[in-house]
């Protein structure tokens, strides 16, 4: 049903529960691994964060690499 200004109303556009369910699916996790992974980073993504935080570093790294810059200034 249409408002007098023209737009639909709210109770027009909502949908029940079964339905959106449906087509809206949440992501479960496979194994224990991922749910691991998902919380804990691995030592060479805490290497890159704490390059990329340091702008010496993250410059360098764009010119020379990752790993030359890293171990310059943290090697």
């Amino acid at each position: 049903p249409k408002e007098p200004s023209g737009s639909l109303s709210s109770d027009s556009i909502k949908i029940k529960k079964e339905v959106a369910n449906a087509f809206v699916k949440r992501k479960k996790r496979a194994s224990p691994y991922e749910w691991y992974f998902e919380y804990y980073k691995s030592p060479m993504e805490q290497m890159h964060e704490r390059c990329e935080n340091y702008p010496p570093c993250d410059y360098l790294s764009d010119q020379i690499g990752f790993s030359l810059a890293y171990n310059r200034f943290f090697g």
